[in-house]
């Protein structure tokens, strides 16, 4: 199990909004097949690791592990849990049942039925942790939330304005961080900021110092003041803006009305959840951050810590989260904390 859990990672950042699954076929002590699902529409881990095994191989004797639920509904792709019955294998062994209502034991059920010796729950929380995005998603109807800013060693995000001589970003952390940064938002659906973040940084919020997929882009611009040249707006990612107007989509960007006289997280949890986006980071600015600590609206936060100083300036955001860890990273720091009340 703890392979297929190493498997599945391999799809973090590709597979949404599938959850992160890997499988591994065993036969007589030997690993004789393994996949892992890679994206959305493609086969599932369970059919890549049965591939993979070689011709010689009787499947009737090998036992199949699967960190979630075989599928057992026709979705992009078929049920999964028919093929295993198809293909003769007579035991599986379950991480965990899948919490999307669509399978929810249905699958462990049909193979059951089908005669397969099925062992639910082996390191049922490592599987759980590893698909926190996808069970938050379906249990709770939201996005799994992150928070993340780089603040200076005295605990300032941002050097007074009048010190600001240019729009560009003022860096905090050094090139490796930043990379790491976008590692992070690689792996995960959507990214936020507010709209002074927007106008002072004009940011991308794309993946280009890493390989992998972009987020989806929002901004929170309540009177749509961010002006047209603004980055977020170059076309190159999905954007979506948040307002208070109505407002027609354009080919560049989609419109959501929100009800900025309300606490705005709840209002964007829900949206995003309708439009089935599985986690979000929340990048800025502190106001935007404050907001979605005050209303607890969020699971895990990453605190970059440069080595620099501001000595005054905005201060960075005040939460309290269980802290994970703290790694080093060159100079600077990161420091990895947890809501406890998600």
């Amino acid at each position: 199990m703890n392979r297929c859990i190493q498997l599945a990672k391999n799809g973090l950042g590709t597979t949404y909004p599938n959850p992160l699954v890997g499988s591994v076929i065993v036969c007589d002590d030997k690993i004789i097949g393994e996949g892992w699902h890679f994206a959305a529409g493609k086969a599932h881990a369970e059919v890549v690791a049965i591939q993979s095994v070689a011709p010689q191989n009787d499947l009737s004797k090998a036992t199949l592990f699967v960190n979630l639920e075989p599928c057992s509904h026709f979705g992009k792709t078929p049920p999964c849990a028919d093929l295993i019955i198809e293909k003769g294998i007579k035991k599986v062994v379950v991480g965990t049942t899948d919490p999307n209502p669509k399978v929810a034991g249905r699958g462990i059920d049909r193979l059951k039925k089908a005669g397969c010796e099925v062992t639910v729950g082996v390191l049922a929380e490592e599987c759980e942790v590893l698909n926190k995005r996808f069970f938050t998603f379906q249990q709770q109807q939201r996005p799994y939330v992150f928070l993340k800013w780089a603040q200076t060693r005295d605990g300032f995000i941002a050097p007074p304005d009048k010190k600001r001589t240019t729009k560009a970003p003022e860096w905090i952390t050094q090139p490796l961080a930043q990379q790491q940064v976008h590692q992070q938002r690689a792996q995960e659906a959507a990214i936020l900021v507010g709209t002074t973040t927007a106008e002072k940084d004009n940011p991308s919020l794309t993946t280009r110092h890493w390989k992998g997929l972009n987020p989806v882009r929002i901004v929170l611009d309540r009177t749509l003041r961010l002006p047209s040249s603004a980055t977020l707006f170059n076309g190159g990612t999905s954007t979506i803006v948040c307002t208070e107007k109505q407002v027609a989509n354009t080919e560049k960007v989609t419109y959501r009305r929100l009800d900025f006289s309300k606490p705005l997280p709840k209002q964007l949890l829900e949206m995003l959840f309708e439009q089935n986006v599985q986690s979000l980071i929340v990048e800025g600015g502190a106001q935007t951050l404050q907001q979605f600590i005050d209303d607890e609206a969020w699971d895990e936060a990453w605190v970059y810590e440069g080595a620099t100083c501001f000595e005054s300036g905005m201060p960075a955001p005040t939460f309290r989260g269980n802290k994970i860890k703290t790694t080093g990273i060159g100079p600077d720091w990161l420091h990895h904390y947890k809501n406890s009340a998600s």
